[in-house]
């Protein structure tokens, strides 16, 4: 015996309902905002002295944090393993993830691990634990190129993400989005400033190690850079340099991660113009004539530069030739450090100075395993004594995909130096 016409319709409908509330509550738990931060249980790692030489093969792009932590970068997920120096990722020591945005950068300083995401979104995390530090509410960021799946440019190259530290010592966050700029404590998130910037033709270039943003201003002609206070949000000065103007490209030199507390900065113009250097600091920039010409890199005082098989060290502010090394052969210039200059030879030797008198520090194949040296240097990286370096293969073009751009699955190399 069934149920009624009139009954038999109300719990269809009541089904129906139900349904479509659970298949509801599905989708609202599946897509909704979310974040899910698994911290540490272990204690913080001591810091490592792995011998010199290739120490490790990774499939992605490692931060080194502390000289104890690798951080690496998904999607929409920040993790980080350890010890420092283990030859292959290995299940992570902490993670964080957020829904739906995605992440795009992820910078260090010190024990503090700041992420930016794709909805503006700034989240500092204790790189000891994994906790959340602070949260803030960014600038918006614009349109970032698909990283590769190394992720090394997330995490060696952070867009519109930079660090400086004002005249009194503390640290400062920038965050730039193509509309706005702000300024925050490192310490603990607070917006410092927040400023509207025209759309479209205005771009920042990275920080210098005196506190100021650095930006290329085509707005008006001609193109000027300019100089901003991380501190305040003011503009301080518009600069032209020499032979500036429609087609400025400006590219920062010894920073000291990423694009952030740069001291030096080359600027080129148009058609053959083979570019200017500079020193940055308190005042107008300085001419550095030693900086001039893409084969030439700023490490501390001294600009470290090949020509003709001939490897020169000279003082950045008097262009002195300091010191110079005939024997290396072809090299190029890959990484600086503080206290060390990274070259590659045309055999992949990783060879690595002391940039204030040309001594060998350390030498050896950037090779492990049977992976060979058929390969030629991508993104490289260098911290805390350590240096990272993709490898891609020989015939690989900027179109290709990662398959066909990555010598292999663990594509990025791990030394010590």
């Amino acid at each position: 015996m069934g149920f009624p016409t009139g009954r038999r319709r109300v719990v269809t409908a009541l089904a129906a309902v139900l349904a479509v509330g659970v298949a509801a509550a599905i989708v609202y738990r599946v897509l909704a905002p979310a974040e899910v931060s698994t911290v540490a249980r272990g204690a913080y790692p001591a810091a490592a002295s792995p011998p010199v030489g290739v120490i490790g093969r990774l499939p992605v792009a490692p931060l080194l944090v502390d000289g104890r932590l690798r951080v690496y970068a998904g999607t929409r997920q920040v993790y980080a393993d350890q010890p420092v120096d283990g030859k292959h990722r290995v299940t992570p020591f902490w993670s964080y993830r957020r829904w739906p945005a995605k992440l795009v950068g992820v910078l260090a300083s010190g024990a503090t691990l700041v992420s930016r995401w794709s909805d503006g979104t700034v989240v500092a995390l204790d790189a000891r634990t994994g906790r959340v530090a602070w949260r803030a509410d960014g600038p918006e960021p614009g349109p970032v190129p698909k990283p590769r799946r190394t992720y090394a440019s997330t995490v060696w190259d952070p867009a519109g993400l930079h660090v400086t530290r004002t005249a009194d010592g503390r640290a400062v966050l920038v965050a730039a989005g193509e509309r706005q700029v702000g300024g925050y404590a490192l310490a603990d998130g607070r917006q410092l400033w927040r400023v509207d910037v025209p759309e479209g033709c205005r771009s920042d270039v990275g920080t210098t190690a005196t506190g100021e943003l650095i930006g290329v201003d085509a707005c008006a002609m001609p193109t000027t850079v300019e100089f901003r206070d991380a501190a305040t949000g003011a503009v301080r000065a518009h600069w032209l340099p020499p032979g500036g103007g429609r087609g400025l490209a400006v590219t920062p030199l010894g920073c000291a991660d990423g694009h952030s507390e740069c001291r030096g900065l080359r600027t080129d113009g148009k058609g053959d113009d083979p570019g200017q250097g500079w020193l940055v600091g308190a005042g107008e920039p300085v001419a550095a004539p030693a900086l001039n010409g893409a084969d030439a890199q700023l490490a501390g005082e001294r600009v470290v530069g090949s020509t003709g098989g001939v490897l020169t060290g000279r003082s950045a502010r008097t262009g002195e030739e300091l010191w110079r090394r005939a024997d290396l052969g072809p090299v190029r210039i890959i990484a600086t450090q503080p206290g060390r200059v990274h070259l590659l030879t045309e055999r992949n030797d990783l060879v690595t100075l002391d940039p204030s008198t040309g001594a060998e520090r350390s030498r050896f194949p950037m090779d492990i395993g049977r992976d060979g040296i058929a390969w030629v240097p991508g993104r490289a990286y260098a911290a805390d004594g350590y240096l990272a370096l993709e490898r891609v293969r020989e015939d690989a073009t900027t179109d290709s995909d990662d398959q066909a751009y990555f010598l292999m699955a663990e594509p990025v190399l791990l030394a010590a130096t």
